[in-house]
Formats: structure tokens, C-alpha cells, sequence
């Protein structure tokens, strides 16, 4: 074998290498990738059987505790749509109606099955996702903006 050939050898077996390299890396990233919805954006599109989050604020009176004592059922809305929510274990202890949540999961006919629900963390916090979509369905209210005026008015 010359040292052309075994040069040539050894570029493709490198490259072979690299692309196999770059196509377990681009599969792991696949299984990881998490896409972030809002209600109003269910209505329009198509996300079949994987898993994405949901976000908006948790629908005044909808929240719903089963019988089992361990599955809640609720609402999540951007106030132009809503969706069915239901998750089985614990909420979070800022979790209530009207403030602003996050839910992991899929959709189960017609009811998203949440496998994990974070509710913000503080009175002016709201994630980003959420609050860019109550922006879109233009009823965000700046939680900043509220306090100054309230405590204004006092």
C-alpha cells in the first residue's frame, strides 16, 4: 500500500469518525429539545406526540383536585384559548389561580398530560415564554407597573 492510499485510508476513516460523532450528538440533542406553547398557539399548530411545555396562567376557578387525592385537574389560558391540564403529584407551593405557570408534558386526547407543572417564584416574576405570549394575545400586564400603581394609590 502506498502512502497515498494509506493517507486516503486514514482521511476517511477520520471523517467516518466526525460523522458518526456529529450524528449521535445531533440524536441526543433531539430527544432533549423541549418546545414552549402557549394556548392560542395549540389552536394553530401541530405538535403531534412529543413532549413541549405550556405555558399561560392557571384559569380562575378551574383548579380541580380528583378523589384519588394525588391528580389535579385544571386550565391553563393566555385568555384568548385554553387547555386542559392534568397533572398527578405535587404542585408547587406558589402554584394557584390566576398566576402565571409552566407545564411539561403532551397531549393526550384533546388534554395535555403535564409530567411536570413550575409556578413563578415571586410576585413580579413571570417566564419568559409566558409573558411574551400574553404579550402576542395582548393582555399582559407588567407585574412592576401594577405594584407602582397600587402602592401610589395608598
Amino acid at each position: 500500500m502506498t502512502r497515498k492510499k494509506r493517507r486516503l485510508y486514514m482521511l476517511g476513516l477520520a471523517l467516518l469518525g466526525l460523522g458518526s460523532a456529529t450524528a449521535l450528538a445531533l440524536t441526543a440533542f433531539q430527544d432533549n429539545i423541549v418546545f414552549f406553547y402557549s394556548p392560542s398557539q395549540l389552536q394553530t399548530q401541530q405538535v403531534g406526540e412529543r413532549n413541549f411545555r405550556l405555558g399561560g396562567l392557571v384559569e380562575e376557578g378551574s383548579v380541580q383536585k380528583q378523589p384519588d387525592g394525588v391528580t389535579t385537574a385544571f386550565r391553563v389560558t393566555d385568555t384568548a384559548h385554553t387547555v386542559d391540564v392534568r397533572y398527578r403529584g405535587q404542585l408547587p407551593d406558589l402554584f394557584r389561580e390566576g398566576q402565571g405557570v409552566v407545564a411539561e408534558g403532551r397531549m393526550t386526547g384533546g388534554v395535555f398530560v403535564a409530567r411536570e407543572v413550575l409556578a413563578k417564584h415571586d410576585e413580579n416574576y413571570m417566564p419568559p415564554e409566558v409573558s411574551e405570549a400574553l404579550k402576542q394575545a395582548g393582555v399582559y400586564k407588567n407585574p412592576a407597573e401594577s405594584a407602582t400603581k397600587t402602592a401610589k394609590k395608598e
